[in-house]
């Protein structure tokens, strides 16, 4: 990688940058502006559908879309940044803006967001919008959402005389016992053990905050948590959920429709497998619901989850690159992109708008989608989500007890995050100076 200033040395180096310049000064003498939207997986395709009415509307712009594998897609963001090729706009998840937040890669959308006729904080949900904002300043805005519900057996359950989803743990726990006693399922349910958000999830419903002391200490072994695990591990002692992950599930629609398991905590892009995958004389046999909780104020929460829309630093054409992201804002472009994608769309305005509004079982997601949570806004999340299951999956197959887990948890947690509270510390002493 040749940097800025660098003397190119190679003869045909030179060559290709002078026609990459020649190329470029053809593009701004003949008035086209050229925005760079980077997308990831299936987004990245179906979005290159929706671009192109944008183009129609503004004849002077051509927007260029990257789809990018979700696999490679945070190192390409990180190599961008470094490399100083970042996209105007890109698709972010949203537990990836802190970490970008942090880079100073990202442009702050408040003053665009106040002016927008488009794009209203009110009419997104409060819990997904809020993973957006750092220290109170917006940095995404949503673009399609994420969360996880229980999708059932509904035949399963009537057999064993359960007639809808408890709202409490308690409920839910005495149901499951009934689905495993009288139903005909193997199991209750289907908690991968090898993924961190079910976990996560019930410890943000016993009141968790994950994360402590200004996010750089794990929060694990606080009471809260330690119910929310306790609950969780406890399904798999008693032989309520089946303990596996997902590599060792051959075909997890095969087996729900076989009823070796009559509940799965998923997500919505479940919504249309379930209807593609399970049989016809299936479909009438399941349903969705929002997640059961402890009780009390934070019963039933989720996480939140999904991508925003970012506007990076560094682009050269803001203006017309956040006329693309209110553009892809639209109530009819949300509902158009979730017909095409099955990605849930992040405004009341366009559920209201969009097929959605007649789907029974998307109104699961609907009554959620009031009641998700952030997860923390550190840039080593992921890191910390990983071990959260590593060390639950321990304690579920019995090589660690529920508090040594949840120690070692901590620890591992507190190592992570030990760059974070040096940081701070930095700041908190640079401040102190500078108010002496």
């Amino acid at each position: 990688m040749v940097g800025h200033g660098a003397a190119v040395r190679s003869p045909i180096a030179a060559c290709a940058l002078a026609a990459a310049t020649a190329l470029a000064c053809a593009s701004d003498a003949d008035g086209t502006t050229e925005l760079r939207l980077w997308a990831f997986g299936r987004e990245g395709e179906v979005v290159q559908e929706l671009v192109r009415d944008f183009e129609r509307e503004h004849p002077a712009v051509r927007v260029r879309v990257q789809q990018i594998p979700w696999m490679a897609a945070h190192e390409k963001l990180l190599t961008g940044f470094v490399g100083e090729t970042s996209p105007d706009v890109a698709q972010l998840g949203n537990t990836w803006i802190p970490e970008f937040v942090a880079l100073h890669a990202l442009e702050p959308l408040d003053a665009r967001i106040t002016s927008s006729s488009i794009i209203k904080q009110a009419d997104n949900f409060p819990g997904i919008w809020a993973t957006n904002v750092l220290d109170g300043v917006t940095y995404g805005v949503p673009w399609y959402v994420d969360t996880r519900v229980l999708f059932y057996r509904s035949d399963l359950l009537r057999k064993a005389g359960v007639l809808s989803i408890p709202d409490t743990w308690d409920g839910w726990r005495d149901a499951m016992r009934k689905v495993r006693r009288s139903s005909g399922a193997t199991y209750a349910i289907f908690l991968p053990v090898n993924e961190w958000a079910q976990p996560i999830i019930f410890g943000m419903q016993a009141g968790s905050t994950l994360l402590k002391e200004n996010g750089t200490r794990g929060a694990f072994s606080d009471s809260a948590y330690r119910k929310a695990f306790h609950f969780y591990v406890q399904l798999f002692r008693d032989s309520l959920a089946l303990t596996a992950g997902n590599q060792q599930m051959s075909n997890v629609y095969q087996e729900f429709t076989r009823g070796l398991f009559a509940m799965y905590i998923t997500g919505p892009w479940n919504l249309g497998e379930f209807v593609h995958r399970l049989p016809a004389e299936m479909q009438s046999s399941w349903e969705t619901a929002p997640l059961p909780g402890p009780g009390g104020d934070s019963s039933g929460v989720s996480m939140a989850g999904g991508s925003s829309l970012v506007l990076f630093r560094s682009s050269e054409h803001k203006e017309m690159a956040w006329r693309l992201i209110e553009f892809l804002s639209r109530p009819k472009s949300q509902a158009r992109f979730y017909a095409l994608s099955g990605d849930l769309p992040p405004t009341y305005s366009a559920w209201r708008d969009s097929s959605l509004a007649n789907n029974p079982r998307a109104r699961a997601f609907l009554t959620q989608l009031q009641r998700v949570r952030p997860l923390p806004a550190v840039p080593e999340w992921e890191q910390v989500a990983t071990k959260a299951y590593e060390y639950a999956e321990l304690a579920i197959r019995g090589s660690m007890t529920n508090d040594e887990a949840l120690r070692a948890l901590d620890v591992d947690v507190d190592r992570i995050l030990e760059k974070r509270r040096w940081l701070l510390e930095r700041r908190t002493t640079a401040g102190t100076s500078v108010t002496r």
